[in-house]
């Protein structure tokens, strides 16, 4: 491999003479005519640069182009000009109106957060105890139980405000377009929120899920120790909506 190495420095160096083209893995070692350096393989990847995010932002002047493996955020990205950008979507990362907290199908599917609390005092239920049937957990539950609760809270009081609502009520304008599939998170999804709190921006208080435990009670979770609560509807805790994409 050091040879290999070599051998790779020498023909760069020599430039124009041998049009610096390197053929690794390739019939004869001889590179496809569109490619200055050609790697095949069946059994083996290509490994670029490990780093983490802090170690990235340290490089002087990336180059357009330059392109490692971000292990704080688990992805490729690539240095556009101007920012550091992925070929899938990252926790971390700012897209569809708010932070990414939760990735799946390697990066492609996942959830976002709004990027502040819909409240920080807001009642789960409509100033009337009853039980909705929102009691889905799990992922993309949330999306369920809200339309639920808001479909089976409304006629208690029309002008009035809760958890839910608020959520389905949120939506944000980012680079023309407007995101407006906002939801309270199942217990599940909240507490993946919680692993991220940090990453996503969300404070030390209790936080409302949509999965409801009663007629009087549902599931909130505290998110100074982490743990998940079932808390009277009554009361007023804060409330973060989330979106699939």
């Amino acid at each position: 491999m050091k040879n290999i190495s070599c051998f790779i420095a020498l023909l760069l160096l020599t430039g124009n003479a041998l049009f610096a083209q390197v053929g690794i893995g390739a019939d004869n070692n001889q590179p496809d005519n569109s490619a200055m350096l050609d790697v095949k393989s069946t059994s083996r990847g290509f490994l670029p640069p490990r780093m983490t995010t802090v170690q990235r932002d340290q490089i002087i002047s990336p180059a357009t182009g330059l392109t490692i493996y971000n292990i704080t955020r688990f992805c490729n990205e690539t240095y556009n000009g101007s920012v550091w950008v992925s070929n899938t979507h990252c926790i971390g990362e700012s897209y569809g109106g708010g932070i990414v907290f939760y990735i799946y199908d390697n990066g492609l599917h996942g959830l976002i957060a709004a990027t502040a609390d819909q409240s920080t005092a807001m009642r789960w239920y409509n100033g009337t105890n009853r039980i909705t049937g929102s009691a889905g957990d799990g992922l993309n539950a949330g999306a369920m139980n809200t339309t639920i609760i808001v479909t089976a809270q409304m006629s208690d009081n029309q002008s009035g405000n809760f958890a839910a609502k608020v959520c389905a009520d949120y939506s944000v304008t980012v680079g023309g377009v407007t995101y407006g599939d906002w939801y309270l998170p199942s217990k599940l999804e909240l507490n993946l929120l919680y692993q991220q709190k940090g990453v996503a921006g969300v404070g030390n208080n209790n936080y409302w899920s949509s999965t409801e435990d009663g007629a009087s009670s549902a599931f909130s979770q505290y998110f100074l120790d982490g743990n998940p609560y079932s808390n009277l509807k009554i009361v007023p805790f804060n409330v973060r909506a989330v979106r699939a994409f």
